[in-house]
C-alpha cells in the first residue's frame, strides 16, 4: 500500500490581507530605530536633557528591544501569538502617547523603554503568525521575503519621516504616527489573524529571563560603545560580562526541565546554519550603514534631511530582491547557490565602496543598493529556512532567536568594521591636527569650522580624505568576509539539502512508497 501526503493548504485572500495588517506594526517597530534622528534638536531645546540623558533617549529603545526578544518569543508560544501581538500593540500605542507628550527627559526615556517592550512583543509575533498562516512553502517564502523587505525599508524610512514631521509639526508627532496603525491592528487583528500557540508549552522558566537580558544587553551596549568611542576597558568588560552570562544562559537551557529556548531547535536540520548566516548578513548590512550615513552627511556636506532623502534611493530595489530570490528557489535553483550568490552580491557592493572618492554620491548610492539587495536576498531565504525547520509550536521562539542574531550581527559589525575605519582615519589625519580633529570626522569638521580661511578648509579636506580611506579599509575587510560567507553558505546549505533529502527518502521508504 502506498500513501500520498496531502499538499499543504494554500493561503487565500484572507491570509494575504492579514499579512498586510501585520506589516504595519513591523514597519513602525523598525522605523522607531531611526525616527529620532532629526527630532533630537527639537527635543533638546524643549526638554533640555543632559548628554547622558540624550544618549539614553536614543539607545534605550534598541537595548530593551534586543534584551526582551527571546523572552517575548517564548511567551507568545505559550499564551498565543495573536494575543501577545494585540497586547504589544496596546502597549506600543500607550507608550507612543507617553513619549509624544513627555514633559521631561526622564519621562521620554521611560516612554522609549516601554516602546522597546512593545516592539519586542510585536516582532517575533508577526513572524510566528506568518509561519502559521502560510503553510505552502512557496507562499511562505514570498511572505517572509516581504517581511524582510519591510523591516529593512522601515529603518531608512524612519529618519525621513521624522525630518518631514519635525519640519511641519512638533517633535511629539514622530511618535503619534504609531497610533492609527496600532488602532487598526487592534480592530482587524481579532478578525483576520488566527490564534496559535504551543499546545504543550510546559512551565515558563522565569530564571532564564534575567539571564537572557544579562547575556544580550552588556554585549550589545559594549559593542556599540566600542564602535563609537574606540577601545575602552569598561566597554570590553561589559562585553566579557555579557559573554559570561551567555554561557550561564546556555547551561540553563540545557539543564532546565522546560527551558525558555529549547535546545531541540538547534538540532533541527538547517536551523543553526540559517541563524549563523542571518547574523553574517546583518553584519554586512550594518557595517556599511555605519560609514555610508556619515559619508553622505559629512563627506558630501549634505543636510540631515537631504542625507536621509538620498538614503531612501537604495531602498527602492530592495522590494524586488526577496521575491526574485524566492522565485528562483521555487523553480529549482538550490537554496545554497542563491544564498551564496546573495553574499557575492553583497561583496560586490563593498567593492563599489572601495572605489568611492570624496565626491562620489551616485557610486555610493549604487554600492548601497547592490549591498542591500544582496543582504535582503540572504536574509529572506535563511529566515524562511529557519522558520520551515522550526516546529510550528515553537515559531515564536525561532523568530526571536533570528531577530536577536540580527541585533548581535549589527552591533558586532559596527564594532569591528568601525574600529578598522577609525584606526585608519587616525593614522591618515595629519599629526599636527588638533586632538578633537584626530578622533572623529565630526570633531574635525567642527574644529575646521572655527579656523580661518584656507587653514580650516585644508583640515576639513584632510579629514574627509582620511574618513574615506577608513571606509575603504573597512570595505575591503567586508568584501573578504562576504566572499568567505558566500563559499560557506554554498557548502553548508548543500549539506543541509542533502541531509533533508536523505531524511525524506527514509520517510518514504518506511511508509512503503
Amino acid at each position: 500500500m502506498t500513501t500520498t501526503p496531502h499538499p499543504p493548504a494554500r493561503a487565500g485572500r484572507r491570509e494575504w490581507t492579514a499579512l498586510g495588517v501585520l506589516m504595519l506594526p513591523l514597519l513602525l517597530v523598525s522605523m522607531d530605530v531611526s525616527v529620532l534622528y532629526f527630532a533630537i534638536p527639537a527635543i533638546s531645546a524643549d526638554l533640555e536633557p543632559t548628554a547622558t540623558e540624550q544618549l539614553w533617549i536614543f539607545d534605550i529603545y534598541g537595548f530593551v528591544l534586543a534584551g526582551l526578544l527571546m523572552t517575548m518569543g517564548s511567551l507568545g508560544d505559550r499564551i498565543g501569538r495573536r494575543r501577545l501581538l494585540l497586547i504589544g500593540a496596546a502597549a506600543f500605542g500607550t507608550a507612543s502617547l507617553l513619549a509624544a507628550y513627555a514633559n521631561s527627559a526622564e519621562t521620554l526615556i521611560a516612554g522609549r523603554a516601554l516602546l522597546g517592550i512593545g516592539g519586542a512583543t510585536l516582532m517575533p509575533s508577526t513572524m510566528a503568525l506568518v509561519r502559521t498562516m502560510f503553510t505552502d512553502p512557496g507562499q511562505r517564502a514570498k511572505a517572509i521575503g516581504l517581511w524582510s523587505g519591510v523591516m529593512t525599508a522601515g529603518i531608512a524610512l524612519g529618519s525621513v519621516l521624522s525630518g518631514v514631521l519635525v519640519e511641519h509639526f512638533w517633535w511629539g508627532s514622530v511618535f503619534l504616527v504609531n497610533l492609527p496603525a496600532m488602532v487598526m491592528l487592534l480592530v482587524l487583528g481579532p478578525l483576520l489573524l488566527p490564534e496559535s500557540r504551543n499546545p504543550h508549552p510546559g512551565r515558563f522558566d522565569w530564571p532564564s529571563v534575567p539571564l537572557s537580558m544579562a547575556a544580550v544587553l552588556p554585549v550589545i551596549y559594549g559593542l556599540k560603545e566600542l564602535a563609537s568611542q574606540g577601545w575602552n576597558v569598561g566597554h570590553s568588560l561589559a562585553v566579557s560580562a555579557g559573554l559570561l552570562f551567555a554561557a550561564l544562559f546556555v547551561h540553563r537551557q540545557r539543564t532546565a526541565v522546560s527551558p525558555l529556548i529549547s535546545p531541540e531547535l538547534f538540532r533541527r536540520r538547517g536551523f543553526s546554519p540559517a541563524m549563523a548566516l542571518n547574523l553574517v548578513a546583518a553584519f554586512g548590512m550594518m557595517g556599511s550603514a555605519y560609514f555610508t550615513t556619515q559619508y553622505i552627511q559629512s563627506v558630501l556636506d549634505k543636510s540631515p534631511l537631504e542625507a536621509a532623502l538620498w538614503s531612501l534611493l537604495p531602498s527602492v530595489p530592495i522590494g524586488l530582491a526577496a521575491p526574485v530570490s524566492a522565485r528562483l528557489v521555487q523553480r529549482g535553483v538550490a537554496r545554497g547557490h542563491v544564498v551564496g550568490d546573495g553574499f557575492a552580491v553583497t561583496a560586490c557592493g563593498y567593492v563599489l565602496l572601495v572605489l568611492t572618492g570624496t565626491d562620489s554620491l551616485w557610486l555610493l548610492l549604487a554600492a548601497c543598493a547592490v549591498l542591500a539587495c544582496g543582504v535582503v536576498t540572504v536574509m529572506s531565504l535563511v529566515v524562511d529556512l529557519a522558520m520551515s525547520a522550526a516546529p510550528v509550536e515553537k515559531a515564536g521562539t525561532a523568530s526571536s532567536l533570528m531577530e536577536t542574531g540580527t541585533e548581535f550581527g549589527g552591533a558586532l559589525s559596527m564594532a569591528f568594521l568601525g574600529s578598522i575605519g577609525t584606526a585608519v582615519y587616525r593614522h591618515e589625519i595629519p599629526a599636527s591636527a588638533p586632538a578633537a580633529a584626530r578622533e572623529t570626522l565630526g570633531g574635525a569638521l567642527a574644529v575646521a569650522g572655527r579656523m580661518p580661511g584656507r587653514t580650516g578648509d585644508a583640515l576639513a579636506a584632510a579629514a574627509r580624505e582620511a574618513f574615506t580611506s577608513g571606509m575603504h579599509a573597512a570595505a575591503v575587510t567586508g568584501t573578504v568576509l562576504m566572499a568567505v560567507a558566500a563559499a560557506a553558505a554554498a557548502v553548508t546549505l548543500r549539506r543541509v539539502r542533502a541531509t533533508q533529502n536523505a531524511g525524506r527518502a527514509d520517510q518514504l521508504s518506511s511508509s512503503g512508497v
